[in-house]
């Protein structure tokens, strides 16, 4: 499995930067272009959860602890678990998506077509069973009753989402300024609340992003066996992510696209849990109401995660609400997710395993690009030259 993943995630940066680097000028334009803002914002809330928000206070302990992750510090590894390399998969896929699937239409297979949206219908209610495996450690207090009547809530919601793009729009919209908020507010908490540290003890922080960058080799290959789940985990979110965000890019040239994709959701990231690394270092305590905060962004995070994909597998196998009407639409879709939750909550079922099948999607597409590489210059030709 380490090889395996080792192999696809190198070959996946490599292709990466080529689109980067020898297409750079390629026009990309989706079937409903957005802003950029609201294109990053779908992104940005489509391509994270709840773990986002919570999950470094938990892993920053377990990085200083371990050996294997000695080279830097926990906050750039932290960073390098949701960073920039993790972005230019996104990057990629979107760009398949919007300049060569509709030549090479590889996803109107009828085979690839069934596997590829079988791993989205498995992702996204993996993204609910780690709501709800993560929430009594963010709410200690929380009755069991409690926790699962909010993950019934959050699919509830993220179905309904699914089925009205405006309001989809707007939540995506809505939670990007709610997680700006809350990171100022934590901010300003700690820096000149709190403990003083001030200006300079955030600038030092975010310093120490900078010990990332001067390791990315080691970040192109697990680490550990966490790092190893990661990565199948983002993996089994690429091509989805991509496909989604297809949908929504308005005529950015391609090195812009990467810009837009890679470095603008860094920039909040990075801040985020620069914050947060001050709250671990420092051994300060979050106030009840910020916890609380913080879980309630969480949960609209986890919406937007769960909405933006049960849109995307419905629409691929037409199980729209066009198609099938709220009555039906609705009750499918919920039971179907908690369905896959309780799976994975009660079964061996693990998200490795979706993660290789996607591995094995990359690889269809490679070979097939290979194979008809004519149809591949021919899509980025015409597209240079509607430019001109």
């Amino acid at each position: 499995m380490t090889f395996i993943i080792s192999a696809a995630y190198v070959t996946v940066l490599v292709a990466a930067l080529f689109v980067v680097l020898r297409w750079a000028d390629v026009p990309c334009t989706g079937p409903t272009p957005v802003n950029t803002f609201t294109l990053v914002a779908l992104l940005f809330t489509a391509g994270l959860d709840m773990g986002l928000v919570m999950l470094p206070l938990t892993e920053f302990p377990v990085y200083a602890g371990d050996a294997a992750y000695g080279f830097t510090n926990p906050l750039a590894v932290e960073f390098g678990m949701w960073g920039p390399m993790v972005w230019l998969m996104y990057f990629l896929a979107t760009f398949y998506f919007v300049v060569l699937e509709p030549r090479l239409k590889v996803f109107d297979h009828p085979a690839v077509k069934w596997v590829y949206n079988l791993t989205i219908i498995a992702t996204c209610a993996f993204t609910g069973y780690l709501f709800l495996t993560a929430l009594p450690a963010y709410a200690p207090g929380l009755p069991n009753w409690a926790v699962w009547a909010l993950v019934i809530g959050a699919l509830a919601v993220s179905v309904y989402s699914s089925g009205n793009l405006h309001f989809m729009k707007w939540l995506a919209i809505l939670s990007t300024w709610g997680f700006g908020i809350l990171v100022f507010t934590a901010l300003v908490i700690v820096a000149f609340v709190v403990s003083g540290i001030g200006v300079s003890g955030l600038l030092a922080s975010i310093g120490k992003l900078g010990g990332y960058f001067a390791n990315l080799h080691r970040f192109a290959t697990p680490i550990t066996d966490y790092h190893e789940f990661y990565l199948f985990w983002w993996f089994s979110w690429s091509i989805m992510i991509g496909q989604f965000v297809a949908n929504f890019v308005g005529g950015l040239k391609s090195w812009k696209l990467a810009i837009a994709m890679v470095a603008l959701p860094a920039l909040p990231l990075g801040l985020w849990f620069a914050v947060l690394f001050l709250y671990f270092e420092h051994q300060l305590t979050i106030p009840g109401w910020l916890n609380w905060a913080m879980i309630t962004v969480g949960i609209v995070f986890v919406v937007n995660s769960l909405d933006s994909l049960i849109r995307l597998y419905s629409a691929n196998l037409g199980w729209g609400v066009g198609e099938l009407g709220w009555p039906r639409y609705f009750p499918l879709h919920f039971g179907l997710q908690f369905a896959l939750v309780l799976a994975y909550q009660f079964t061996p079922f693990k998200i490795e395993w979706v993660g290789l099948v996607v591995i094995g999607l990359y690889s269809v597409v490679f070979v097939t690009m290979a194979w008809r590489h004519a149809h591949v210059r021919a899509a980025v030709r015409n597209l240079r030259a509607e430019a001109r």
